[in-house]
């Protein structure tokens, strides 16, 4: 299944995305999923009468909400390299918090502490079930509800200022996500998915998960060795080379086959 969260009549809806004649509906109201506690379900007899909606022509918001981010950082060695940076010899963790998120076509602000503020696209796990402790001959597949897209905003100056990534990774805006939540890709099947962004139309970064250095499985169960994950969170998997930073008017678009493009217009910091 293919789901998105958008506007309707009766609020921020989740919705089937369907394809029809080459072309994406949504054909029919869901049930919010167990970790949006603010979405009110319309009821089956309105959801009934909803009409399909063409997915081009919907406002869409995220349709991921999670109690955590939990990010890979490096998990590309070209992206080690083009930092200047050693490959990892264990996955790099680290936390964005959830009020970082922003939907598709919502604003990145560019705030005035940091001068180099850089996009990173990224396939991200969506959990779909509470996952602790996995264990290595677990199919790590019963765990995952689907995948999207996540840029992973990065003020490049203060993550290295700091030392420590949090301020850097987790001002307001710098988590789009988006636009829909997705099991009918498989990164895990072996021949991995296409990753691409693009800044004002000219393509800068282009990878395949295929290339991760630590892969997903292998990712799920090192996190849920020290974590719980819970229905709803989030995992982006890392960012292929080419990441640079962006200036106020600019459009970053990150597109993943099977997905879709996640895009996201970038500005100032509003007063």
């Amino acid at each position: 299944m293919r789901y998105c969260r958008f506007e309707t009549d009766f609020g921020p809806q989740y919705g089937a995305v369907i394809e029809r004649a080459g072309f994406d509906w949504i054909e029919y109201l869901l049930p919010p999923p167990e970790e949006d506690l603010s979405t009110v379900f319309p009821g089956e007899v309105d959801a009934a009468a909803f009409e399909p909606v063409p997915f081009g022509s919907a406002s869409l918001f995220t349709p991921v909400m999670p109690s955590k981010i939990v990010c890979i950082g490096r998990n590309y060695r070209d992206h080690a390299a083009e930092l200047g940076n050693e490959v990892p010899q264990a996955p790099l963790l680290f936390l964005k918090p959830p009020s970082a998120i922003i939907g598709p076509g919502q604003s990145i602000q560019l705030p005035p502490q940091s001068e180099r503020v850089d996009f990173e696209g990224e396939l991200a796990v969506v959990i779909g079930k509470r996952a602790s402790r996995i264990g290595p001959e677990e199919d790590v597949r019963h765990y995952i509800r689907g995948y999207t897209i996540v840029n992973d905003v990065t003020a490049r100056d203060l993550q290295k200022s700091d030392g420590q990534w949090s301020r850097a990774k987790g001002f307001d805006t710098f988590c789009p996500a988006g636009p829909i939540v997705t099991d009918e890709i498989d990164p895990l099947a072996g021949v991995g998915v296409n990753v691409e962004t693009r800044l004002n139309d000219s393509v800068m970064q282009r990878g395949n998960t295929i290339d991760l250095i630590f892969p997903i499985a292998f990712l799920l169960r090192y996190i849920t060795a020290a974590m719980t994950l819970v229905p709803g969170d989030i995992i982006p998997t890392g960012t292929p080379a080419g990441v640079a930073p962006m200036q106020p008017g600019d459009v970053v678009e990150v597109s993943i086959e099977g997905i879709g493009t996640l895009a996201n217009p970038v500005a100032a910091w509003a007063a």
